[in-house]
């Protein structure tokens, strides 16, 4: 897959020594911004600060890369760091995590286990996109090992999950804020571009806690997000997928947010799920629209995510919970191992492509 003139993902990189800064990946190499386009803005530690100067500096600062690396290479090769001599960092500062819950089948299928004997979807599901306020401050680099967490499993009962799952997302990083008690504008005029996520839970203590307010601590101890931020304009971007009932005004389509992208899910080595991002019921500018509705305010670095990316089939299920049906079909590994849940020891990556072009990875261990 591709990391050439047509992807250029930013993340933030230092050198051994070296204060970080802000890049962005060619090849198998980052170039240090700070002093290949003489700006102090990537001189930053997050890309915060860049994200914060909105659309049409994104665009020109793009278009300056892509002119610089098909140009005279001598004049930038000596800003060019080989990926082996530095260490990546979280790309940006996350100021908010809202996760929303937008495929349908991922929806359906979590219904039909949760609430075997109930309708799969709730009443509101196709009426506006369900979502949830996370935790900022466990939102973490790929790479930082992940705790098994401990919590309440049912009535009078306490200890560490025994449910331990993944959700493979796509994250959505905002850059330019809006005003408090103003809905926000137009989606890539307040979003600079996309990170993968992996959504770490633990279903067992979702189960018993999630009735009537929601998720809390079966997602709140970490969430992983890779070091690279896609931006928007390197997308392949498709029509959603059709609604019905027709949304509302606010959350009608103005323009094709659907994205052709794919991601694969990695357990133990092995390839366990390719699920289709293209096939979301909601996207991701009406996830905006509905986060911003009642007035609430964006800031520069909100982060929000799609929630699991699932297909109708099988291997196209991006969570444990669903690949299993809660554990009762598990999945077999090589080596005669089988899987319900997450078990110690165990790493899970997620890598995603849109076309040619690689969104990188997120991977985590758990500890």
């Amino acid at each position: 897959m591709s990391w050439g003139l047509d992807n250029l993902p930013y993340g933030v990189f230092s050198r051994q020594g070296e204060a970080p800064r802000v890049g962005v990946r060619y090849g198998d190499r980052v170039l240090d911004l700070a002093a290949a386009l003489h700006d102090e803005v990537f001189a930053a530690p997050s890309l915060n600060p860049f994200m914060a100067r909105g659309r049409t500096a994104w665009h020109d600062t793009r278009q300056l890369i892509r002119n610089k690396l098909s140009g005279d290479l001598a004049v930038t090769e000596p800003h060019l760091i080989p990926l082996e001599q530095v260490r990546l960092h979280m790309p940006f500062e996350v100021a908010d995590y809202v996760d929303f819950y937008c495929s349908l089948e991922h929806a359906s299928n979590v219904g039909r286990i949760f609430r075997p004997d109930s309708e799969p979807l709730k009443p509101n599901w196709r009426h506006l996109p369900v979502g949830y306020h996370g935790r900022a401050g466990t939102v973490v680099l790929s790479g930082t090992p992940v705790r098994r967490p401990h919590g309440q499993l049912r009535a009078g009962v306490y200890g560490p999950t025994a449910k331990l799952d993944i959700e493979a997302e796509l994250g959505f990083v905002v850059g330019v804020p809006s005003a408090l008690g103003s809905p926000a504008g137009p989606f890539e005029e307040h979003v600079f571009g996309v990170t993968l996520v992996n959504d770490w839970s633990a279903r067992d203590i979702q189960a018993f806690e999630y009735v009537p307010l929601g998720p809390f601590l079966g997602k709140s101890f970490a969430t992983s997000i890779s070091p690279w931020v896609t931006p928007l304009e390197a997308l392949p971007r498709v029509p959603g997928r059709a609604q019905d009932p027709e949304p509302l005004d606010y959350l009608r389509r103005k323009d094709d947010w659907g994205l052709d992208i794919t991601l694969e899910v990695e357990l133990n080595g092995e390839v366990v799920s390719r699920p289709p991002y293209r096939s979301m019921y909601w996207t991701p500018d009406q996830m905006l629209a509905h986060l911003t509705v009642n007035g609430a305010s964006l800031r520069t670095g909100d982060l929000f995510a799609s929630g699991t990316v699932s297909g109708e089939l099988r291997e196209e299920r991006g969570s444990l919970i669903e690949l299993t049906w809660n554990g009762a079909d598990p999945i077999k590994l090589g080596g005669g191992e089988a899987r319900a849940f997450l078990q110690d020891g165990d790493t899970v990556t997620i890598r995603a492509t849109a076309g040619d072009i690689s969104l990188g990875e997120v991977t985590g261990k758990v500890g």
